[in-house]
């Protein structure tokens, strides 16, 4: 298992690479630059612009700007001369923001707290991963029944809301909310008090996660279907076993592994910020500013948001790796 896992680890930092520089090409080939492209601040000089590009590196090769923000470079002193090497993003230091001009780092935007507010990633990391709970704990539940009450109307009433929800956007599920139970009932305030640490993250951790518990649901059935008409199920049902010790030990774990498999991208991209649902809760997480970035060719900011994606991504699927070996002991990691 531990050799397994430092092979899986090892394994991540090719694929960082490899993703930092296909997103870093496309960035460049982009028509724009991020001195040129920001409406919120007035058109710089030639002069001025030119000293930018100079500092932040951009006259460079283009190769040269890839290592250089990628894995390493030589910073010199400029009171004693001495020269340093300053890692990049590999090492988790993702640079100065094109958009402050350098005044402020990735990292200060994504993980530094604000007046004494948590920082963007908090807000995002806990309405994704609440999100995944909320998924999950009903989604399951509701899929193993509807599976075991087959062609009646529990299952159709389960099966009319799971693909209700899986149809409608996590957009248009977040407007009926805030009509029905902000405008409309009063339940919630429509402009959400952070402060609070419930009641603001109610609305916007449903309608995050209503769209992945309708698919959830949908698939647990499906796969406690097809396990149910296995022999090893009927021979444990033929022995007298009763129906609650076949279903948690001999079905559920046998069909949650399809289940598992898709937690780890359905993790990683709701831990690392959803535009949409941002958006109309007003919740200050990542979503906004990384999409922000793209319009503003915020280089740094374009990449980090990329690189901590499959970070995460790598990270949900080693532990849903790890998870397969613990549902089914069958599995080998050798």
């Amino acid at each position: 298992m531990t050799t397994y896992i430092i092979r899986r680890i090892i394994w991540q930092i090719p694929v960082l690479v490899i993703v930092g520089l296909m997103t870093f090409a496309i960035a460049k080939m982009t028509p724009g630059g991020p001195f040129d492209t920001d409406p919120s601040r007035r058109q710089l000089s030639p002069r001025v612009e030119e000293l930018l590009r100079e500092r932040f590196g951009m006259n460079l090769p283009f190769w040269r700007q890839f290592t250089r923000y990628m894995f390493f470079d030589f910073v010199t002193d400029p009171k004693t001369g001495e020269r340093t090497i300053q890692w990049g993003a590999i090492s988790g230091n993702f640079g100065p923001t094109y958009a402050s001009r350098g005044a402020r780092t990735v990292q200060q935007e994504l993980f530094e707290t604000r007046s004494g507010k948590p920082s963007r990633f908090y807000y995002s990391a806990r309405l994704g991963l609440q999100a995944l709970l909320f998924a999950v704990s009903v989604g399951v539940p509701l899929g193993v029944l509807a599976a075991l009450k087959q062609n009646s109307w529990v299952d159709y009433i389960v099966l009319f809301f799971s693909t209700f929800f899986v149809s409608l956007s996590t957009l248009i599920v977040g407007f009926l909310l805030v009509i029905i139970f902000a405008s409309g009932l009063k339940w919630f305030t429509v402009i959400p008090n952070w402060d609070d640490p419930i009641r603001p993250w109610v609305l916007p951790t449903i309608a995050l996660g209503s769209t992945s518990m309708g698919f959830i649901t949908r698939l647990t059935r499906s796969s406690v279907l097809e396990v149910k008409r296995q022999d090893f199920v009927r021979t444990a049902q033929a022995k007298g076993l009763g129906d609650q010790l076949v279903i948690w030990r001999h079905m559920l774990k046998n069909a949650l592994l399809p289940v598992i498999t898709v937690l780890g991208p359905l993790t990683a991209g709701l831990i690392t910020g959803t535009l949409y649902t941002e958006i109309i809760f007003q919740v200050p997480g990542m979503g906004e500013l990384l999409v922000a970035s793209i319009g503003k060719r915020d280089y740094s900011m374009i990449m980090a948001g990329a690189l901590i994606f499959v970070f995460f991504l790598g990270v949900a699927n080693l532990l849903v790796d790890i998870a397969y070996g613990v549902v089914d002991p069958r599995i080998s990691y050798k």
